[in-house]
């Protein structure tokens, strides 16, 4: 599988007490009322912008397949009376 992360995506930096994230400005701006509501300020007026094009691969390991269980016959009683 390979995950693709977009280029010249603009970041926005956002501050709450010590606690800093990065998000990127098209996800602040459709919810921007939540990192209101939770306490996130605008760190900084300006808007970063990355050229950077990052592909990551990972290896796809097959899954085993899921082992098939059986029922108990209980039409028959091994209890005798």
């Amino acid at each position: 599988m390979v995950k693709l992360i977009l280029s010249n995506e603009k970041k926005i930096t956002l501050k709450r007490g010590d606690k800093t994230i990065t998000r990127s400005l098209l996800d602040y701006e459709t919810n921007k009322a939540m990192y209101d509501f939770r306490g996130f300020k605008q760190v900084q007026d300006t808007v970063k912008e990355i050229k950077e094009v990052k592909v990551q691969d990972e290896k796809v390991v097959p899954l085993k397949p899921k082992r098939k269980k059986r029922k108990k016959n209980e039409s028959i009683n091994l209890v005798k009376e």
